[in-house]
């Protein structure tokens, strides 16, 4: 027997019959092996074929429970037929010796409906244990995401320890500013710190992107800035943006992580009122407003961490008795009408003019972000489009009217 066909066991009293019934079955190449009882057949048949007299009343739900089973029989009056097809039979032919060819395509389509069946419940089984597998892999990744969510936040509350108190006034000069991360971390950072009496130093920045690997870089300026402040010999302010910004361009071109910034680096000589400053692609450009007037202060400047061998501008300004001087991340102008980049600045340029503190503006830009993130430590939880940060300072006799 071709162990390939599909075996047919055939169920009846031995005789001349079922020996016929047999042959009638195996035409086609059908492997057919007849038997008297259901425990004489091998486990690997596929489908039964019982004469309704082989079958005990009792017996045929079990046996249909265990295989495809097609009835015959030599009357549709046949009280077994009809005990049969009451339990659920419905695949019978009476007079299978006339009617062979049915009887064959009969078991036939049997036997192909029990494999599409077989196969939809190993599907059914496959889904269930992919199922299973996904409910874990899910039940994993939120407790991941709850990690990931805290470690972004202890990042969050690190990130703004190492941020200049606020607001806080140095030599005559009050700075005062607002941050918001577009989640947890912020590719944005500013510092003001007294160098002297005489010297106050500030640098405003904008990592590219934002997120934890934006933050990272921060925390570097962060320590750079410090380092090179406590190595600056309080002489020559006037290079000192400058050759910060070729340093700072150097470290994160030979850290390799692909991040760049835009930076505005300053000294303020609180003694000559003079701001030696350095421009690193800032945008928007840093804003003064003096005598009822708004300016971008002069001056170009290469982003940081793109390019080698760029020469920073070297820049300084004589700031008035009565100052204010605005600094904005570009997340800003996002909050701005306009629909060129040219027209959310002049937009920005006319709101740093009527409003005089920090807070005027912020509230101008309408923002659904919490009041102060810095300060409060909290989040919605909502991703905002970019960080958005505003730093002010004002002096030298600015009454912050």
């Amino acid at each position: 027997m071709d162990a390939s066909k599909p075996l047919i066991g055939v169920l009846d009293e031995p005789g001349a019959y079922r020996d016929a019934l047999a042959d009638t079955i195996a035409r086609d190449g059908l492997a057919v092996l007849a038997a008297e009882r259901l425990e004489d057949l091998p486990t690997g048949t596929s489908l039964i074929v019982a004469h309704a007299r082989a079958v005990p009343s009792l017996e045929w739900s079990s046996l249909t429970e265990r295989l495809p089973t097609v009835v015959v029989s030599d009357s549709r009056l046949d009280a077994d037929l009809l005990t049969a097809v009451d339990v659920g039979l419905v695949d019978y032919v009476v007079e299978p010796m006339l009617h062979g060819q049915l009887l064959r395509r009969m078991i036939r389509k049997a036997i192909e409906l029990r494999c599409l069946e077989d196969e939809r419940t190993r599907d059914r089984e496959h889904l269930a244990e992919l199922n299973e597998h996904l409910e874990e892999l899910n039940e994993s990744l939120e407790t991941h995401l709850a990690l990931l969510r805290l470690d972004q936040q202890a990042g969050g509350q690190i990130q703004r320890k190492l941020l200049p108190p606020h607001p806080q006034t140095l030599g005559g000069v009050t700075c005062d500013y607002w941050l918001v991360p577009s989640l947890y971390l912020s590719g944005d950072f500013l510092d003001f710190q007294r160098f002297d009496d005489r010297y106050t130093l500030l640098y405003f920045a904008d990592v590219s992107g934002h997120g934890a690997s934006s933050a990272f870089v921060t925390v570097l300026l962060k320590y750079l800035c410090n380092r090179w402040l406590s190595e600056w010999d309080g002489k020559n302010p006037d290079q000192l943006p400058a050759q910060w910004l070729t340093a700072l361009n150097q470290e994160l071109l030979d850290t390799g992580i692909g991040k760049h910034a835009t930076l505005f680096v300053a000294v303020i000589d609180h003694r000559d009122h003079w701001l030696h400053y350095s421009l690193g692609a800032q945008l928007p450009k840093p804003l003064l407003v003096a005598d009822g007037k708004v300016m971008e202060l002069p001056g170009e400047g290469m982003p940081v961490g793109l390019f080698r061998n760029v020469e920073y501008p070297r820049l300084k300004y004589r700031l008035p008795s009565n100052f204010r001087l605005w600094l904005c991340s570009d997340g800003v102008l996002e909050c701005l009408p306009g629909d060129t980049l040219d027209m959310r600045l002049r937009e920005l340029e006319q709101r740093v003019l009527t409003c005089a503190t920090l807070e005027r503006l912020r509230d101008s830009l309408a923002l659904n972000a919490p009041r102060d993130i810095v300060t409060e430590g909290e989040h919605s939880g909502e991703e905002l489009p970019d960080d958005l940060t505003i730093m002010m300072l004002s002096g030298f006799g600015d009454d912050h009217e």
